[in-house]
């Protein structure tokens, strides 16, 4: 297999709805494991959401330098100044699908509402993050609606699953 540069071609460049769709389920999966995680030992001061709510940020950010990272470095060729930074950049959607959940787990943190139970709360907005980030991206493809809802219905089962795996861990 030929090197893209040594081709003449350009690395491969992720384009808007791919890294929109990657990064989305990427991010929701990773809020729901990380609430999971963090909720597992039953710590549901206003201290502790706040808590969890600040390593979620963290962990989403440094997903997404790893991520970006190892896209760099896996194209090979010359890179210009701006090609890390830019590579970086673009995986913004993952970090963005991780602040709804951060939210909730602030707002808790901070007495909007009960910091008891929040998790579940996270775990249905992730659900339903994943289901519409299906459904859209489905729809964008031109697939009829039944295969759009389908595919929803797919990805938010990734978000059932962690729900389930926690339920079975505690």
């Amino acid at each position: 297999m030929a090197d893209d540069t040594a081709a003449g071609r350009e690395p491969h460049r992720h384009d808007t709805r791919e890294a929109l769709l990657f990064g989305g389920v990427y991010g929701a999966v990773l809020a729901s494991s990380m609430v999971a995680a963090l909720s597992q030992y039953g710590h549901t001061s206003q201290d502790s959401r706040r808590y969890d709510a600040a390593w979620l940020l963290v962990t989403a950010f440094a997903s997404a330098l790893a991520h970006g990272y190892a896209h760099y470095i896996a194209e090979r060729g010359p890179h210009s100044r701006g090609d890390a930074l830019r590579t970086l950049v673009e995986e913004w959607p993952l970090v963005a699908a991780v602040l709804p959940t951060v939210l909730i787990l602030a707002g808790a943190g901070w007495g909007w509402w009960p910091a008891s139970g929040v998790e579940y709360a996270a775990f249905t907005l992730n659900i339903a993050l994943l289901f519409a980030l299906g459904l859209v991206t489905a729809r964008w493809s031109r697939r009829p609606w039944a295969v759009a809802v389908l595919i929803g219905a797919v990805d938010a089962l990734l978000g059932v699953i962690v729900v389930v795996a926690n339920a079975l861990i505690k």
